[in-house]
């Protein structure tokens, strides 16, 4: 099978369109064809070596965490059968035309591939954070990165639940977050006084979605550490606010589910690359800006 591998960290040179054995899958695994999968900043991060110390890998390496496909083949005791369309947590790189795979859940027939494979990672660590920050009906949320995958989905999730939410982001995006009845707020030198002009009251809790050094901003808005979490500010640590890690489980992805399902919470696309140009596609998530979720469309 075709399969993004690399064999050295560095940078998306790195990267190459590989023939690789197909993988067998072994109990309670099932084999998926893959039709999508997600491109995630920490793709790149583990690719140019800087997670080595919290991710190991074995060389060659085939990158991606999030499929969506058919299944192709059942291991022993998979509660999945051939044919049925799933999405989830690859086990063996999702960057490939087949992946295994033990955590996925049914994909409901009016979610797109592309849409599927945007879920996992954005709707589980947006539904973990909002636990987390116990954000109640009437309270008021700043979502730091709200135009982002994972910032939008929970800024929709917590709107839906009676919040309100400040939501931070460049200027392209302010209507976008308008239209999901988020009080937009441009991000940038300033923006912590822009948040207080913001018709919403004092914030109640925040999401740091965006990991761009809002952390100190944001406990001076707060005027405490407490119900503050980032997923992508090192310098939690020093300051002693959580940092929060993914939870994986099939009921995890059912929720997610029924969020997009039942409540309308929507995914915003930015580009689908084919397979072979994974590297372009690493790219443009590295660069920062890609303008929605960015997918690879294998088959």
């Amino acid at each position: 099978m075709r399969a993004i591998t690399f064999s050295a960290y560095g940078g998306p040179e790195v990267l190459q369109l590989s023939e690789v054995p197909v993988p067998e899958p072994g109990p309670g695994q099932v084999r998926l064809a893959v039709r999508a999968a997600g491109i995630n900043p920490l793709d790149w991060k583990i690719r140019n070596g800087s997670k080595r110390q919290n991710f190991q890998v074995s060389f060659p390496h085939t990158p991606g965490f999030e499929v969506a496909g058919v299944v192709d083949a059942a291991g022993e005791g998979a509660e999945f059968a051939v044919g049925d369309e799933v999405f989830g947590w690859s086990e063996t790189g999702g960057y490939a035309e087949y992946a295994l795979a033990k955590t996925v859940a049914p994909k409901p027939a009016g979610i797109s591939w592309a849409d599927a494979a945007a879920l996992p990672v954005a709707g589980e660590t947006a539904l973990r954070v909002l636990r987390l920050l116990e954000v109640r009906e009437g309270e008021t949320l700043l979502v730091h990165g709200a135009s982002g995958t994972v910032g939008r989905f929970a800024a929709q999730v917590a709107v839906a639940q009676g919040a309100t939410v400040i939501g931070t982001a460049g200027s392209r995006n302010l209507d976008d977050l308008k239209s999901l009845e988020v009080v937009p707020v441009r991000y940038g030198d300033g923006w912590e006084e822009r948040v207080r002009e913001a018709p919403s009251g004092s914030v109640d809790a925040v999401f740091d979605a965006a990991g761009h050094g809002v952390l100190p901003g944001s406990v001076e808005l707060r005027g405490t550490k407490e119900r503050i979490v980032t997923i992508a500010d090192g310098a939690a640590f020093e300051l002693g606010i959580p940092f929060s890690s993914p939870e994986q489980s099939r009921e995890v992805l059912t929720g997610i589910v029924g969020w997009v399902t039942d409540r309308g919470v929507r995914i915003a696309q930015g580009k689908s690359y084919p397979l072979e140009d994974a590297a372009a596609a690493q790219i443009e998530s590295e660069d920062g800006h890609p303008g929605g979720k960015l997918t690879l469309a294998i088959s």
